[in-house]
């Protein structure tokens, strides 16, 4: 990376820093803070997908959120088989790191195997921690078997570390009782989330992976927030044409 280079994406960083800052305050959307966190890591480092998983209220890990459909199924898949990269970054509340998943990932076979059929080389699991608390994990998948540096690690701890911090937020409350209550709302709203992508694929013919990046557009087009707008799709769906018919080509890019 060229000096001029670096330095585009400190300035870039910089900016995605400031945003996830923003969560910081008394009302936020968890959904698009998470969305963010896994589009800034795909954006400014070298990897192809990233997905997320959060604990619930009684301590079991939950996917909460993937950038593509192959992220998905491998987010799923720890959590059918209890093993993988991100399951053990948040046991051990310590970074995975695994530049060669035809090599190194042989203590999960499933997932290595999986890994390996959707196209992945390397995969790297950050835990999602605040103090002595891990509540969750960010799984970066790269399709090149070539190590992240220490720096780009660097970075995306510290982004997982900010985004946690968005979401654990509540001076007023304590940390054990924000920790059940913001957690458990990111998981609710991401069954809906779920459901309005169902709902825009169906109603409108919109491919799956596009659905995501037109409800998101919607919201911030009408300034209201994503998991309201997925609410309304759902229930009842008239609001599906309406997210469909104001997209632009650019939007579900």
């Amino acid at each position: 990376m060229t000096p001029e280079m670096k330095l585009h994406r400190q300035a870039r960083l910089a900016a995605r820093f400031v945003a996830l800052a923003d969560t910081l305050v008394d009302d936020f959307d968890v959904a698009e803070v998470l969305d963010d966190l896994m589009g800034t890591c795909i954006d400014l480092l070298d990897v192809d997908a990233a997905g997320l998983l959060l604990t619930d209220t009684r301590g079991s890990l939950q996917r909460v959120s993937s950038s593509n459909e192959s992220a998905q199924v491998l987010e799923l898949l720890q959590l059918e088989t209890r093993e993988g990269p991100c399951v053990d970054a948040v046991r051990q509340s310590k970074q995975i790191v695994v530049a060669d998943i035809a090599v190194e990932g042989a203590q999960w076979p499933a997932f290595s195997a999986a890994a390996t059929a959707a196209g992945f080389a390397a995969v790297y699991a950050f835990p999602m921690r605040l103090r002595d608390a891990t509540v969750g994990g960010l799984n970066l998948f790269s399709k090149v078997n070539t190590s992240l540096d220490s720096e780009d690690r660097m970075i995306a701890q510290a982004l997982a570390d900010v985004a946690t911090i968005g979401i654990l937020q509540q001076r007023s409350l304590h940390r054990s009782t924000l920790l059940a209550e913001n957690l458990q709302r990111a998981l609710n709203t991401r069954i809906v989330i779920e459901q309005a992508k169902g709902v825009l694929a169906e109603h409108g013919g919109v491919p799956m992976e596009k659905t995501f990046a037109l409800l998101r557009a919607y919201a911030r087009k009408n300034r209201v927030k994503l998991s309201d707008v997925a609410h309304s799709v759902v229930y009842p769906p008239h609001i599906a044409a309406a997210v469909i018919s104001e997209a632009t080509p650019s939007d579900a890019e």
